[in-house]
């Protein structure tokens, strides 16, 4: 009845004359589409025939469409479906991770609630064709000639070499890797985790949790990678300051702040305000030509000579209330 009711099939007449279709459909989705998500998960014999229910938006449709619709309209050259997960629709259409997909015409689902993340994990592929995330590392596009791909790659890393190795060495603990990449289009860098670790939006939903592990979140914190865009001026910049004074507090300033400014783009929290707020600051400072941050004393404040006319005018006003 619901692959009837999903698919509009014409022969499915209801009792007042109208065709199941698409719309009605709809109308119990908006009120049980997160039980078949749910199916999905907990319901793996049936799992395959669920997951033609599924319903979501995309960076193509203004209406919710399904995996069947959306494996149709793929390129010849696209082997996978991407998915990219948020907090909100808005937040996702503004994240840094859709930039190389939509110039090239890729189709993205935008998942915006709690539980579709876990749904993807479950569903693995749909008829065959894999799932990536584009938040996560080794996203990788059909259209591309590999060869050419690849050479560019390493003459990126070896132009880049001394950026990647200082800031490797700058924000251990922090992340275990540093690359340069070619995914990413207009932002300078963004923050990726490894293909089987925990996104930044599942990151979010388990630090909500009652029983969220502080420690286990620590350990998740350090498996990102920094993804640095090699043709952005402000990486390119950056490289060549790093080479001329590597020891300057201004070069590590201006590190850190790249490395704060992508995690909080690719939607990670800053896990550290107090010391993000003091390299701010001293950019700040820096941009104003401020030589020290040392407060300036306070201003000397003269105390007004008492007025006896004046006192004894208000102590015969008073007698004479």
């Amino acid at each position: 009845m619901l692959r009837k009711l999903a698919s509009g099939d014409k022969d499915d007449v209801e009792e007042d004359g109208e065709v199941a279709g698409d719309d009605t459909y709809m109308k119990f989705w908006n009120e049980f589409g997160r039980s078949i998500k749910m199916g999905v998960m907990e319901d793996a014999p049936n799992r395959a025939k669920l997951a033609k229910l599924l319903r979501f938006k995309t960076s193509k449709e203004e209406t919710l469409t399904s995996l069947e619709a959306y494996v149709e309209r793929m390129p010849e050259w696209q082997k996978v479906i991407y998915f990219l997960a948020g907090e909100s629709e808005e937040a996702v259409k503004k994240s840094p991770f859709l930039e190389a997909a939509l110039k090239k015409g890729a189709e993205v689902l935008y998942l915006t609630e709690p539980i579709d993340e876990y749904v993807m994990q479950h569903l693995g592929d749909f008829d065959g064709t894999k799932f990536q995330s584009l938040a996560k590392e080794g996203v990788k596009f059909g259209d591309e000639d590999e060869e050419i791909t690849k050479k560019r790659t390493k003459l990126y890393k070896e132009s880049f070499k001394p950026l990647t190795e200082f800031l490797k060495t700058l924000f251990a603990g922090k992340v275990s890797k540093v690359t340069v990449s070619q995914r990413v289009e207009t932002s300078p860098a963004v923050v990726v985790t490894s293909m089987y670790g925990q996104s930044a939006n599942m990151e979010r939903i388990m630090k909500a949790q009652t029983f969220a592990n502080n420690d286990r979140m620590r350990e998740m914190g350090s498996q990102k990678t920094l993804e640095l865009n090699p043709r952005h001026p402000i990486v390119i910049e950056l490289n060549s300051l790093v080479q001329e004074s590597p020891d300057d507090q201004g070069t590590t300033d201006l590190a850190w702040l790249l490395f704060d400014t992508s995690l909080v783009s690719s939607g990670f929290v800053q896990e550290d305000p107090d010391e993000f707020s003091d390299r701010m600051y001293r950019t700040i400072g820096t941009a104003l030509n401020v030589k020290s941050m040392d407060l300036a004393p306070e201003l000397e404040v003269e105390l007004d000579e008492p007025d006896d006319d004046a006192d004894a005018d208000a102590e015969d006003g008073d007698s004479e209330l």
